[in-house]
């Protein structure tokens, strides 16, 4: 990362599979790109997966035994590759993100120790969870906590607690500039 701010802050939701972390997130997105942040998600895959499509170029050089394949189009790129064990999130900040984004959204990395939004849907059951960097629990229930707990309908106020603990950083630097 070639830049003097610093690194691009990491939140992660967390939350049973099927608990609505996916939905809440693609919510709170256009909450805070309305506010100006630009927003990069790392979306954590327990059980592998496999995005290129049978067939296609980049499959073809994938099987054909590339390490790594980019694809690249106007206005879009992909990359497919071999990973000698998981990453984290700030690895992955740190390898393939610029310096440009404001916020980094992870769906999972529970265990880690990144500042977490827990989601808790009635129907789904509850995570075990440490209070360690709990910013907050996202619930269709009522929960009593010392930290905030909004709605699971709630993403402008899940945004609006985004704002506040991780200002724009473009802003910032642009204003020393």
């Amino acid at each position: 990362m070639a830049s003097n701010l610093m690194p691009i802050p990491i939140v992660s939701f967390v939350g049973r599979s099927n608990s609505g972390k996916t939905t809440l997130i693609e919510r709170v997105i256009p909450e805070l790109v309305k506010a100006g942040y630009r927003v990069a998600t790392v979306k954590h895959a327990g059980h592998g997966f496999d995005l290129d499509t049978e067939g296609k170029d980049s499959w073809r050089h994938k099987r054909a035994g590339a390490s790594s394949v980019v694809v690249v189009s106007k206005g879009s790129l992909a990359m497919f590759a071999d990973v000698s064990e998981q990453l984290k999130v700030e690895e992955v900040r740190d390898r393939f993100l610029d310096a440009s984004y404001d916020l980094i959204i992870a769906e999972g990395w529970k265990s880690e120790g990144y500042p977490k939004i827990i989601v808790v849907r009635e129907q789904v059951g509850e995570i075990a969870f440490s209070p360690d960097g709990l910013l907050a629990v996202v619930s269709d229930k009522p929960i009593d906590l010392s930290v905030p707990v909004l709605h699971l309908d709630d993403a402008a106020g899940v945004a609006a607690l985004l704002i506040a603990r991780f200002p724009l950083r473009r802003r910032e630097h642009e204003l020393e500039a």
